[in-house]
Protein backbone atom coordinates (compact mmCIF):
# COMPACT_ATOMS: atom_id res chain seq x y z
CA UNK A 1 0.00 0.00 0.00
CA UNK A 2 1.40 3.36 -1.09
CA UNK A 3 0.34 6.73 0.32
CA UNK A 4 1.26 10.34 -0.46
CA UNK A 5 1.22 12.99 2.26
CA UNK A 6 0.34 15.97 0.09
CA UNK A 7 0.96 18.58 2.80
CA UNK A 8 3.48 18.21 5.64
CA UNK A 9 5.97 20.56 7.32
CA UNK A 10 8.50 17.98 8.51
CA UNK A 11 11.31 20.51 8.10
CA UNK A 12 10.10 22.62 11.05
CA UNK A 13 11.94 22.75 14.37
CA UNK A 14 9.37 20.46 16.05
CA UNK A 15 11.15 17.58 14.29
CA UNK A 16 14.71 18.75 14.89
CA UNK A 17 15.60 16.01 17.38
CA UNK A 18 14.14 12.96 15.61
CA UNK A 19 13.62 13.85 11.95
CA UNK A 20 15.10 10.63 10.56
CA UNK A 21 12.97 8.47 12.85
CA UNK A 22 9.85 10.44 11.85
CA UNK A 23 10.56 9.82 8.17
CA UNK A 24 11.31 6.16 8.81
CA UNK A 25 8.00 5.71 10.63
CA UNK A 26 6.20 7.29 7.69
CA UNK A 27 7.87 4.93 5.23
CA UNK A 28 6.96 1.96 7.41
CA UNK A 29 3.30 3.02 7.20
CA UNK A 30 3.42 3.18 3.41
CA UNK A 31 3.85 6.96 3.11
CA UNK A 32 6.39 6.99 0.30
CA UNK A 33 6.23 10.64 -0.77
CA UNK A 34 5.91 13.73 1.43
CA UNK A 35 5.15 17.09 -0.18
CA UNK A 36 6.60 20.08 1.66
CA UNK A 37 4.85 23.47 1.37
CA UNK A 38 6.95 26.54 2.06
CA UNK A 39 5.87 29.21 4.56
CA UNK A 40 8.05 32.25 3.88
CA UNK A 41 11.65 33.36 3.38
CA UNK A 42 12.64 32.18 6.85
CA UNK A 43 11.50 28.60 6.26
CA UNK A 44 13.01 28.15 2.81
CA UNK A 45 16.48 26.95 3.80
CA UNK A 46 15.21 24.37 6.28
CA UNK A 47 12.76 23.02 3.72
CA UNK A 48 15.46 22.73 1.07
CA UNK A 49 17.80 20.99 3.51
CA UNK A 50 15.10 18.43 4.34
CA UNK A 51 14.65 17.67 0.66
CA UNK A 52 18.39 17.26 0.19
CA UNK A 53 18.43 14.78 3.09
CA UNK A 54 15.44 12.80 1.79
CA UNK A 55 15.43 13.37 -1.98
CA UNK A 56 13.68 10.10 -2.82
CA UNK A 57 10.75 10.69 -0.48
CA UNK A 58 10.07 14.43 -0.60
CA UNK A 59 9.21 17.22 -3.00
CA UNK A 60 9.08 20.92 -2.28
CA UNK A 61 6.59 23.69 -2.99
CA UNK A 62 7.37 27.40 -3.13
CA UNK A 63 4.99 30.05 -1.88
CA UNK A 64 4.20 32.69 0.72
CA UNK A 65 1.79 31.58 3.44
CA UNK A 66 -1.01 34.09 4.07
CA UNK A 67 -0.18 34.51 7.77
CA UNK A 68 3.31 35.63 6.69
CA UNK A 69 1.90 38.36 4.44
CA UNK A 70 3.04 41.57 6.15
CA UNK A 71 4.49 44.92 5.11
CA UNK A 72 7.38 43.20 3.31
CA UNK A 73 5.13 40.98 1.20
CA UNK A 74 6.42 42.37 -2.10
CA UNK A 75 9.98 41.41 -1.19
CA UNK A 76 8.76 37.98 -0.14
CA UNK A 77 6.89 37.55 -3.42
CA UNK A 78 10.01 38.48 -5.38
CA UNK A 79 11.79 35.59 -3.66
CA UNK A 80 8.91 33.24 -4.54
CA UNK A 81 9.15 34.33 -8.16
CA UNK A 82 12.92 33.88 -8.22
CA UNK A 83 12.73 30.40 -6.69
CA UNK A 84 9.98 29.21 -9.01
CA UNK A 85 12.12 30.18 -11.98
CA UNK A 86 14.62 27.51 -10.91
CA UNK A 87 12.17 24.77 -11.88
CA UNK A 88 12.85 22.85 -8.67
CA UNK A 89 9.33 22.87 -7.23
CA UNK A 90 6.28 20.64 -7.66
CA UNK A 91 3.71 23.31 -6.77
CA UNK A 92 3.07 26.87 -5.64
CA UNK A 93 2.25 26.69 -1.98
CA UNK A 94 1.30 27.25 0.64
CA UNK A 95 -0.76 30.19 -0.56
CA UNK A 96 -4.22 31.53 0.16
CA UNK A 97 -5.94 33.73 2.72
CA UNK A 98 -6.35 33.52 6.50
CA UNK A 99 -8.69 35.93 8.22
CA UNK A 100 -8.82 33.99 11.49
CA UNK A 101 -5.76 35.48 13.16
CA UNK A 102 -5.43 38.91 11.63
CA UNK A 103 -7.54 40.91 9.18
CA UNK A 104 -5.30 43.98 9.12
CA UNK A 105 -3.46 42.72 6.02
CA UNK A 106 -6.58 41.67 4.14
CA UNK A 107 -5.79 43.63 0.98
CA UNK A 108 -2.15 42.51 1.06
CA UNK A 109 -3.34 38.90 1.30
CA UNK A 110 -5.65 39.37 -1.69
CA UNK A 111 -2.81 40.80 -3.79
CA UNK A 112 -0.33 38.11 -2.72
CA UNK A 113 -2.79 35.30 -3.39
CA UNK A 114 -3.75 36.52 -6.83
CA UNK A 115 -0.12 37.14 -7.76
CA UNK A 116 0.86 33.60 -6.77
CA UNK A 117 -2.05 32.11 -8.73
CA UNK A 118 -0.70 33.94 -11.78
CA UNK A 119 2.78 32.57 -11.09
CA UNK A 120 1.33 29.07 -10.93
CA UNK A 121 -0.24 29.52 -14.35
CA UNK A 122 2.98 30.95 -15.77
CA UNK A 123 5.02 28.01 -14.51
CA UNK A 124 2.26 25.45 -15.17
CA UNK A 125 2.29 24.30 -11.55
CA UNK A 126 -0.57 23.28 -9.25
CA UNK A 127 -1.35 25.28 -6.11
CA UNK A 128 -1.87 24.34 -2.47
CA UNK A 129 -4.46 26.72 -1.04
CA UNK A 130 -4.77 27.60 2.64
CA UNK A 131 -8.33 28.69 3.47
CA UNK A 132 -9.30 29.86 6.93
CA UNK A 133 -12.32 32.08 7.54
CA UNK A 134 -11.91 33.19 3.92
CA UNK A 135 -13.62 30.70 1.63
CA UNK A 136 -15.82 33.22 -0.20
CA UNK A 137 -12.89 35.57 -0.78
CA UNK A 138 -10.68 32.76 -2.09
CA UNK A 139 -13.37 31.18 -4.24
CA UNK A 140 -14.08 34.49 -5.97
CA UNK A 141 -10.41 35.10 -6.76
CA UNK A 142 -9.78 31.55 -7.99
CA UNK A 143 -12.86 31.73 -10.18
CA UNK A 144 -11.64 35.01 -11.71
CA UNK A 145 -8.17 33.57 -12.36
CA UNK A 146 -9.38 30.16 -13.51
CA UNK A 147 -7.94 28.76 -16.73
CA UNK A 148 -7.33 25.21 -17.94
CA UNK A 149 -3.82 25.50 -16.52
CA UNK A 150 -4.89 26.36 -12.97
CA UNK A 151 -5.42 23.35 -10.72
CA UNK A 152 -4.54 22.13 -7.28
CA UNK A 153 -5.81 21.40 -3.79
CA UNK A 154 -7.86 23.25 -1.21
CA UNK A 155 -5.65 22.17 1.68
CA UNK A 156 -7.17 21.20 5.06
CA UNK A 157 -10.74 21.16 3.79
CA UNK A 158 -13.29 21.31 6.61
CA UNK A 159 -16.15 23.04 4.80
CA UNK A 160 -19.73 22.36 3.85
CA UNK A 161 -21.11 20.09 1.12
CA UNK A 162 -21.89 23.24 -0.90
CA UNK A 163 -18.29 24.44 -0.60
CA UNK A 164 -17.01 20.99 -1.56
CA UNK A 165 -19.15 21.05 -4.69
CA UNK A 166 -17.91 24.53 -5.61
CA UNK A 167 -14.29 23.39 -5.29
CA UNK A 168 -14.87 20.31 -7.42
CA UNK A 169 -16.64 22.39 -10.07
CA UNK A 170 -13.49 24.53 -10.27
CA UNK A 171 -11.56 21.37 -11.08
CA UNK A 172 -9.73 21.34 -7.74
CA UNK A 173 -9.35 18.57 -5.15
CA UNK A 174 -9.93 18.56 -1.41
CA UNK A 175 -7.06 17.94 1.01
CA UNK A 176 -8.28 15.74 3.87
CA UNK A 177 -6.42 15.59 7.18
CA UNK A 178 -6.76 14.81 10.86
CA UNK A 179 -9.92 16.85 11.39
CA UNK A 180 -11.79 13.96 9.75
CA UNK A 181 -11.14 11.90 12.91
CA UNK A 182 -12.35 14.52 15.40
CA UNK A 183 -15.40 13.40 17.35
CA UNK A 184 -17.61 16.42 16.73
CA UNK A 185 -16.41 17.18 13.21
CA UNK A 186 -19.07 16.98 10.53
CA UNK A 187 -16.48 16.44 7.82
CA UNK A 188 -17.33 12.76 7.50
CA UNK A 189 -20.93 13.61 6.67
CA UNK A 190 -19.77 16.06 4.02
CA UNK A 191 -17.30 13.62 2.46
CA UNK A 192 -19.82 10.80 2.27
CA UNK A 193 -21.24 12.58 -0.77
CA UNK A 194 -17.91 13.53 -2.38
CA UNK A 195 -16.34 11.18 -4.95
CA UNK A 196 -13.15 9.57 -3.66
CA UNK A 197 -11.34 10.63 -6.84
CA UNK A 198 -11.67 14.28 -5.74
CA UNK A 199 -9.80 13.75 -2.46
CA UNK A 200 -6.13 13.64 -1.48
CA UNK A 201 -4.64 12.87 1.93
CA UNK A 202 -2.50 15.14 4.08
CA UNK A 203 -1.32 15.53 7.66
CA UNK A 204 -0.28 19.20 7.88
CA UNK A 205 2.30 17.95 10.38
CA UNK A 206 3.16 19.05 13.02
CA UNK A 207 -0.36 20.49 13.28
CA UNK A 208 -3.84 18.93 13.52
CA UNK A 209 -2.88 15.43 14.62
CA UNK A 210 -5.66 12.85 14.21
CA UNK A 211 -7.31 11.00 17.08
CA UNK A 212 -5.86 9.35 19.18
CA UNK A 213 -2.97 11.83 18.97
CA UNK A 214 -5.08 14.99 18.90
CA UNK A 215 -3.33 17.85 20.67
CA UNK A 216 0.09 16.26 20.23
CA UNK A 217 2.70 16.67 17.51
CA UNK A 218 1.44 15.37 14.19
CA UNK A 219 3.69 13.43 11.82
CA UNK A 220 3.41 11.87 8.37
CA UNK A 221 3.10 8.30 9.64
CA UNK A 222 -0.33 9.26 10.99
CA UNK A 223 -1.54 9.61 7.41
CA UNK A 224 -2.56 5.96 7.59
CA UNK A 225 -5.00 6.77 10.42
CA UNK A 226 -6.63 9.40 8.22
CA UNK A 227 -6.78 6.95 5.33
CA UNK A 228 -8.41 4.34 7.56
CA UNK A 229 -11.05 6.83 8.72
CA UNK A 230 -11.75 7.89 5.15
CA UNK A 231 -12.19 4.24 4.17
CA UNK A 232 -14.75 3.92 6.96
CA UNK A 233 -16.59 7.06 5.84
CA UNK A 234 -16.63 6.03 2.19
CA UNK A 235 -17.37 2.36 3.02
CA UNK A 236 -14.55 1.06 0.89
CA UNK A 237 -11.40 -0.93 1.59
CA UNK A 238 -8.32 0.91 2.85
CA UNK A 239 -6.43 -0.24 -0.24
CA UNK A 240 -8.98 1.54 -2.43
CA UNK A 241 -8.49 4.80 -0.54
CA UNK A 242 -4.71 4.47 -0.85
CA UNK A 243 -4.82 3.65 -4.55
CA UNK A 244 -7.27 6.40 -5.51
CA UNK A 245 -5.84 9.23 -3.42
CA UNK A 246 -2.29 8.38 -4.49
CA UNK A 247 -3.31 8.38 -8.14
CA UNK A 248 -5.06 11.74 -7.76
CA UNK A 249 -2.02 13.22 -6.01
CA UNK A 250 0.23 11.86 -8.77
CA UNK A 251 -1.91 13.50 -11.44
CA UNK A 252 -2.07 16.88 -9.68
CA UNK A 253 1.60 17.11 -8.71
CA UNK A 254 3.06 15.20 -11.67
CA UNK A 255 4.66 12.66 -9.39
CA UNK A 256 6.86 10.11 -11.10
CA UNK A 257 6.96 6.47 -10.03
CA UNK A 258 3.45 6.81 -8.57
Amino acid sequence: MRLVDTHTHLYLEQFKEDRQKVVQRALEQGVEIMLLPNIDADSLQDMQEFHREFPDHSLTMMGLHPTSVKEDFETQLALVEQELSSGNYCAVGEIGMDLYWDKSYLEHQRIAFRHQLKLAKTHKLPVSIHTREAFDEIYAIVKEELTDELKGVFHCFTGTPEQAEKIIQLGFSLGIGGVLTFKNAKLGDTLSGVPLKNLVLETDAPFLAPVPYRGKRNESSYLRIIAEKLAEVKRVRLEKVAETTTQTAAEIYQLTNS
